[in-house]
């Protein structure tokens, strides 16, 4: 059993991302991410400074906008389409989720796919199904670099997904198809999941369910990525899947925290870093 480690890896990206926005600004093109964060909630703060810190530490400008709850649908559209005509932002990334009198939908489709380093509009998210250069989303982007990092060969693999969120289900699944795998996605509605899950050579598991995944769940020798974080009552942090019980059948396996989540942001950074190049190749130095 491996244990895949997203810390390091992550760390190794960030440094050749930070090389490359250097060598990207020496150029006259500095790299910036605008985030914009809408209401109070807690999990949103603690990720937003994140992103921040991360942004600085790679040298990437990074453009805060602290909206209130009761910011109107109209007021962030209005945000939204200032930063889309603002050269010097190469991405927008509107902090999810959002009070619930804002139509997400409607601001994702309000950011110009170009600068949509979330990969969540419907042009990139096409692109991706497509087989097409876009913008990916970051975790399944992260996971896609974890599995390369470990040199793990996806052509034909029988890979399980257990979610169909946009977030990290329906993207990983289209990521592991365009990579030759054979893909089967899972969900709350599918029918007899334990024993579709224990055919797995390759098992994603994203529902937030902590310890969903069991014993019984996996194969011999399988490759489990565990996309959940999930915070338990005594304040632990642990994933979808019962890693301890888990993690002896494995060939590799990712932990919780430390695994998936790294990798979130080191590829939100590549994004945006992605777009940068992306404008310094059509001339706009601002």
């Amino acid at each position: 059993m491996k244990i895949m480690d997203g810390k390091n890896l992550s760390a190794k990206v960030k440094a050749q991302i930070a090389s490359d926005v250097a060598e990207l600004k020496n150029s006259g093109v500095e790299p910036g991410l605008a985030v914009i964060l809408v209401g109070e909630d807690k999990a949103s703060k603690t990720y937003v400074s994140s992103k921040e810190k991360a942004c600085m530490a790679a040298g990437i400008k990074s453009i805060m906008h602290r909206l209130s709850e009761n910011t109107s649908e109209n007021e962030l559209l209005a945000l939204i389409n200032i930063l889309n005509l603002d050269d010097s932002v190469d991405g927008i990334l509107v902090q999810l989720p959002l009070p619930k009198h804002i139509d997400t939908n409607k601001i994702l489709k309000a950011i110009r796919p170009e600068k949509d380093v979330d990969g969540f509009h419907a042009v990139n998210v096409g692109n991706l199904v497509s087989g097409l250069d876009s913008f990916v989303p970051c975790t399944p982007l992260g996971i896609m670099v974890m599995l390369k990092e470990y040199g793990i060969d996806l052509n034909g693999i029988n890979a399980v997904v257990i979610g169909r969120s946009n977030i990290v289900g329906k993207p990983i699944s289209s990521l592991l198809l365009n990579a030759n795998a054979t893909v089967t996605i899972t969900h709350s509605k599918t029918k007899n999941l334990k024993e579709i899950c224990a055919s797995a050579d390759l098992l994603v598991a994203a529902i937030g369910k902590p310890n969903f995944v069991t014993v019984d769940m996996v194969k011999n020798g399988a490759i489990v990525i565990d996309v959940g974080i999930n915070r338990l009552d005594d304040g632990r942090l642990v994933g979808d899947v019962d890693f301890n019980s888990v993690a002896p059948k494995c060939e590799f396996i990712t932990p919780v925290p430390g695994g998936v989540g790294p990798m979130t942001i080191a590829m939100l950074l590549s994004n945006t870093l992605k777009s940068a190049k992306q404008r310094a190749l059509k001339g706009v130095n601002l």
